[in-house]
């Protein structure tokens, strides 16, 4: 079974075709103003409007009022909305109901600590993101390049939803990063990137090759919602 694949942080025309031809799953927008990655509403729009056909347009939103997703949702045509703030089980509960879209719920990990929350998101959210948490003064939720100890998951492969493991990840460990897990679905963006909020056609392409060529996966792919 293949490992599907979520190339995040896509700014451009190019960046998206690129992303869908090398055979990612899903493709992230950005809507969060301190990231280079951020696109406004305007930027998003002819974006999502023209990506082919499969690829899953993911908005990536932290800590959103209800306001701010009108209008993304307004403009662009999302399929799927990713939460990478502090939202709280029940406003990604009240998202969820409200917008009638899957929603992807981050969880940040850096110790065990960190792994009940996993469980807890697991009854709200459509999917789950596993992250690095961010240092305590990043100004990014994600995005900053970090792993965690993939042995926190080893033991623990599966949950009540579809998972996706981020951060850290790069055309050189992501099959790694697989194979120590067991995770299906994998997200990506600083790691194919050749400075900043600035995506390299090449990593993409060796991203999504060596996730793809991971074998030994166990159990059914999640389903795509």
């Amino acid at each position: 079974m293949e490992i599907r694949v979520k190339i995040c942080g896509l700014r451009s025309a190019a960046d998206v075709q690129v992303a869908a031809e090398a055979g990612a799953v899903y493709g992230g927008f950005v809507f969060f103003p301190k990231s280079p990655r951020n696109l406004t509403v305007e930027e998003a729009a002819p974006l999502a409007l023209a990506a082919p056909l499969g690829l899953c347009k993911v908005a990536l939103v932290v800590d959103p009022d209800n306001d701010s997703l009108d209008r993304i949702l307004a403009a662009v045509p999302i399929d799927m909305l990713q939460l990478h703030g502090h939202e709280s089980p029940q406003r990604v509960a009240e998202i969820r109901a409200r917008y009638g879209l899957p929603v992807m719920k981050a969880v940040g990990v850096s110790g065990p600590e960190d792994l009940p929350q996993i469980d807890i998101y697991s009854q709200v959210a459509d999917q789950l993101l596993i992250d690095a948490k961010p240092p305590k003064d990043a100004v990014l939720p994600g995005g900053n390049g970090l792993s965690f100890d993939w042995q926190l998951l080893a033991r623990r492969k599966y949950w009540q939803r579809p998972w996706m493991l981020a951060g850290g990840l790069t055309p050189d460990n992501v099959a790694e990063a697989c194979r120590m897990t067991g995770a299906r679905q994998v997200d990506v963006s600083s790691g194919v990137e050749s400075a900043p909020g600035v995506k390299d056609a090449d990593k993409i392409r060796a991203f999504v090759e060596a996730a793809r060529g991971v074998t030994g996966a166990k159990g059914a792919p999640p389903k795509l919602v």
